[in-house]
């Protein structure tokens, strides 16, 4: 159903509302996302010497998965801030794009704790894991799009060279994501993670280029 505000603009009713609830429910999903990576890091009790040093050795993969997909979810729930403060009311479509990339953001510590057991020996475990941020990705792009393609949502208007940018940003990163997958099968999963390790400065590089040529805006900061 379709009305209009005070000032006249057009807007969908009943859903249309502002984000605020969104970035709240947003913050918090990564915040309980990030809590259960750390859940995968422990340690046997009742352990000798001997053994305490062992297992120690042992978490050292766990350790760097970890840090790793705190990294990518903290980058993640960054981006979806920065779509979301870009939101002056959010449609049901808006709700629903949010909902998605938040499900498949909670997800990721799953193939998380896949990564860190067998990431050097199974291509299933890399290809789960960057096909999870592969979807963040497409979310987050469908997300923005959504609102960039809509001015009636934005809070104030997102230019097209921004626009560009960041659709070009978030779809290297799912190219990147779809070779890797490949790879894990074809090459080896070490290959492949490290092919996906590339879409972290290749999302700098697109930012920078894009400060260098005179964009300026909160989403490339």
């Amino acid at each position: 159903m379709i009305g209009t505000d005070s000032t006249g603009d057009m807007y969908e009713s009943p859903y249309a509302e502002s984000p605020a609830r969104l970035v709240a429910l947003s913050d918090g999903i990564y915040a309980i996302a990030i809590t259960l990576l750390v859940l995968d890091v422990s340690i046997p009790e009742g352990l000798n010497a001997t053994g305490f040093r062992h297992e120690l050795s042992q978490v050292w993969p766990k350790l760097g998965a970890y840090a790793l997909s705190f990294a990518v979810l903290g980058a993640f729930w960054r981006d979806q801030r920065q779509i979301l403060h870009q939101v002056r009311r959010a449609d049901i479509l808006t709700v629903r794009l949010t909902l998605a990339s938040l499900g498949a953001a909670a997800l990721l510590p799953f193939p998380t704790a896949l990564l860190s057991e067998y990431g050097g020996e199974q291509p299933l475990a890399v290809s789960s894991y960057v096909a999870t941020i592969a979807v963040i990705s497409l979310l987050h792009l469908a997300l923005f799009t959504s609102i960039w393609r809509r001015e009636r949502l934005q809070a104030r208007t997102i230019p097209d060279r921004v626009g560009w940018t960041t659709v070009t940003e978030q779809s290297a990163v799912a190219l990147l994501c779809a070779a890797s997958v490949v790879i894990a099968f074809a090459v080896s999963p070490r290959v492949a993670l490290g092919t996906w390790l590339l879409s972290l400065p290749l999302k700098h590089a697109i930012r920078w280029r894009s400060r260098t040529r005179g964009t300026s805006s909160t989403w490339l900061r």
